[in-house]
């Protein structure tokens, strides 16, 4: 299957990101290289663009994609949250812009066999990187029964959690779950019928979950926004595109509290902490609604930036 994504807010992120056709920019999600395609286009031979995916198929995809563009391109499989890492190996200490695009891209989605999808059968996989061991189906299987409702509640933010891990760790007591089409069957039979004729599909958030647990998404949100306005040049550009609530959250909080910089309490008259503020100009962009007309999947999508100091 070829590798497919729409790129969400690709005309947003373009004018907020490329500000130095000879500057270095690292797109630490590159998929199918969506954004970083049309970032590329627009650097000079001088300029040098790094792609960062942990997904084996996004690194062929990409590959094919950026060979004739006119800048220098490095390309690397690893996950984002080693983007210092990847910089340290390519000798670059700051760089011009640090895009990051979150979440699970259409291909990953309409793949069945990575296991991604309530809408079609495939195995509990959910993996971005397949090199890791610890899936989907280890979760379902072998996490206690409130663990998985905390984690169904937590990262899912879904009200039948409680619910849904025990009826989970019924079924599984009969036989493993080792189907997406499994644990929808669950999912539904848990969530009782009344609440299920409303919203999303039922499976969405428990999905949304595991896929999180999984992939470890959120946990290292925080200080790869930190890490990254660390490496950029003065005036350097970040952005991050989120598409559910709680890392939109994470993401806006890191932005704030790194442009504001003191950590004090209120209650103190005056700083003690010494901490200057690194970012500014903290702005937010949501797509038109042309854009959602054309792809539903960008409703949620919010970009965040910020300019180093």
């Amino acid at each position: 299957m070829e590798f497919v994504h729409k790129s969400v807010l690709l005309t947003e992120s373009i004018e907020w990101m490329i500000t130095d056709p000879d500057g270095i920019y690292l797109d630490c999600t590159m998929g199918g290289a969506g954004h970083s395609l049309e970032f590329a286009k627009l650097l000079s031979p001088a300029g040098r663009l790094i792609g960062i995916d942990q997904d084996a198929d996004a690194i062929k995809a990409a590959s094919i994609k950026l060979q004739d563009v006119a800048c220098h391109i490095d390309i690397v499989r690893s996950n984002f949250k080693n983007f210092t890492q990847v910089l340290d190996s390519l000798n670059i200490d700051k760089v011009t812009g640090i895009f990051f695009d979150l979440g699970v891209s259409s291909y990953q989605l309409d793949t069945a066999e990575r296991g991604f999808s309530y809408m079609q059968d495939g195995p509990l996989d959910m993996r971005m990187d397949d090199r890791q061991k610890f899936d989907a189906a280890y979760i379902v299987n072998h996490y206690k029964e409130e663990d998985l409702a905390e984690l169904i509640y937590n990262y899912g933010e879904e009200r039948w959690s409680k619910r849904i891990a025990q009826f989970i760790v019924a079924e599984r007591k009969i036989k493993p779950l080792t189907t997406t089409g499994e644990l929808v069957a669950v999912i539904k039979q848990a969530i009782p019928k009344g609440a299920r004729q409303d919203g999303p599909h039922p499976a969405k958030r428990t999905f949304q979950a595991i896929r999180i647990e999984v992939n470890n998404e959120l946990n290292i949100l925080a200080q790869v926004v930190t890490d990254a306005v660390e490496r950029l040049n003065s005036e350097g550009r970040i952005g991050v595109i989120t598409f559910h609530s709680l890392e939109d959250r994470i993401v806006k909080q890191t932005l704030k509290q790194l442009a504001k910089g003191c950590t004090c309490p209120p209650h103190i008259p005056m700083c003690v902490c010494g901490k200057k503020p690194q970012v500014k100009k903290v702005k937010a962009f949501v797509p038109t609604e042309e854009e959602i007309k054309e792809n539903p999947r960008s409703r949620s999508a919010r970009l965040r930036g910020a300019v180093k100091i």
